[in-house]
């Protein structure tokens, strides 16, 4: 295993150097460890491969990135990729895999490939079919550059044995007070946008809908500047806060959620009586349906996953799982690659353990949770093929039992458009492309705010930023 610290790594390069590795059969590292330093991008650029194997191979997509260029240079004389979600990418980022794999082939033709696939479609149709004329010229040269390269298998081919997997979407009615925030916030941005003095941020719009379909508390509401110049105050006189300027302590609170300051306040005893009730933790439409679902789930012996995108979120719903003296676990991204397994092999060893909070991205890869039977997706994404990752964490080789997966989307809500759309996504993948990356794109984000403010998406004020990439 190519792994561990600088120096182990280092010692590994000089055995493998003076031929003292001669009686292995494979190397197992990441990614990131092949182009961690010039060393090692050498070694894995002179050391004679037969085989190289990259599993989640949808991580190659980009061709313009620094990774791809590192992965692409190892020397070896046969690639194999390997991916169940090839199709969450646009043609272009699949022509991308195509390059990779078979360089020899396709390298030095990737400026044409890029040129044919990156050509705006003139958007002419059929009468009889909802798909440009120019989209499918291009999806069905796709699938002639491809068929002699790529071998797929449906779960339903190679696992006949698998339980069946059922999904339901759960649309679900916006608490009381969520729902009148929510149509607040609707009514501010549509008249901003009609008054059409001004322009404004889709992105910035689209996040605060979002926080709203799926939890008050991620906004700010029940503090105002009155509570937050007492608590920073109180906070300036604290050893923890000492010199810090209470106008700084005020302009940081100024950006924080009603959650987030709820759970500053309960770090600091001199803060205690500002902490919000638990009654205004279980105040969103999406607890409730908790509330309906999970006392049922646990007497009939059912194990949950449930996943949302936001670490924040998840927070909440920890609380939530507190007050209602759920015994749960958890992974997010800040959690320790060491100690993922052992959470992993604990939940699956010890059946007190009644729920796994996962986030999407992180819990949504290399992970076996078959001893779970229920998923449920809290927020769905953008891109479809992150809740289908999600939910395989369980529905997988080793479930015995059949899989249930429940996906919430408030009524009413952005959340509505955001599930159209990933329908429309999903609908496409038999004509192997679709238009969804991990963020939309800028005429999905107008076309769904339109939407969701009720404006004409041509008269409407909106600046889209693509969101950059990590």
């Amino acid at each position: 295993m190519y792994y561990g610290s600088t120096e182990e790594r280092r010692q590994f390069r000089i055995d493998l150097v003076k031929g003292m590795l001669a009686d292995f059969d494979v190397i197992l590292t990441t990614y990131t460890m092949v182009g961690s330093s010039p060393e090692e991008r050498k070694m894995f650029r002179v050391t004679r491969i037969h085989y190289v194997i990259f599993d989640e191979a949808h991580m190659l997509k980009n061709m313009n990135t620094q990774r791809y260029e590192n992965l692409i240079r190892i020397n070896a004389k046969h690639r194999i990729l390997l991916t169940g979600t090839p199709l969450q990418n646009n043609l272009l980022e699949l022509m991308s895999l195509l390059i990779f794999v078979m360089p020899k082939i396709f390298a030095e033709k990737a400026d044409d490939i890029k040129s044919l696939f990156q050509k705006n479609s003139k958007k002419q149709q059929d009468q009889d079919d909802s798909i440009p004329v120019f989209e499918r010229e291009q999806i069905e040269q796709a699938k002639r550059i491809m068929k002699p390269f790529v071998l797929r298998r449906l779960k339903c081919d190679v696992l006949q044995d698998l339980p069946r997997k059922t999904d339901h979407i759960i649309h679900v009615p916006l608490a009381s007070a969520q729902k009148e925030h929510y149509e607040q916030l609707v009514a501010s941005y549509k008249n901003i946008n009609e008054d059409g003095q001004n322009s404004y941020s889709g992105m910035s719009i689209m996040s605060d809908l979002r926080k709203l379909s799926n939890h008050p508390l991620l906004m700010r509401y029940h503090y105002d500047m009155d509570k937050m110049t007492e608590i920073a105050k109180l906070l300036a006189i604290d050893p923890g806060y000492k010199d810090t300027v209470e106008q700084y302590i005020i302009d940081d609170l100024t950006w924080m959620s009603d959650f987030e300051i709820h759970t500053l306040c309960k770090d600091f005893k001199r803060l205690s009586h500002f902490t919000l009730p638990d009654s205004l933790i279980l105040d969103s439409g999406k607890f409730i349906q908790f509330d309906k679902m999970l006392p049922e789930l646990k007497e009939k012996g059912h194990r949950v996953l449930i996943f949302s995108q936001y670490v924040i979120m998840l927070n909440i719903v920890e609380v939530y799982l507190t007050i209602r003296g759920y015994k749960f676990m958890r992974l997010d991204g800040s959690t320790a690659v060491s100690i993922r397994q052992d959470l992993i092999n604990e939940f699956t060893e010890d059946s007190s353990y009644f729920i796994f909070l996962l986030s999407t991205r992180a819990g949504g890869l290399g992970i076996n949770l078959t001893s779970a039977d229920t998923v449920i997706i809290h927020d769905i994404d953008f891109n479809p093929y992150n809740d289908k990752q999600a939910e395989d964490r369980c529905h997988r080789m080793g479930q015995s039992r059949p899989v249930t997966v429940y996906r919430f989307v408030s009524q009413g809500t952005i959340e509505e458009g955001m599930l159209e759309m990933n329908k429309e996504k999903l609908k496409l993948e038999r004509e192997i492309t679709t238009d969804e990356t991990d963020n939309p794109d800028t005429k999905s984000v107008v076309r769904l705010l339109s939407s969701a403010l009720g404006i004409d998406s041509s008269k409407a004020n909106i600046l889209v930023s693509p969101k950059k990439k990590p």
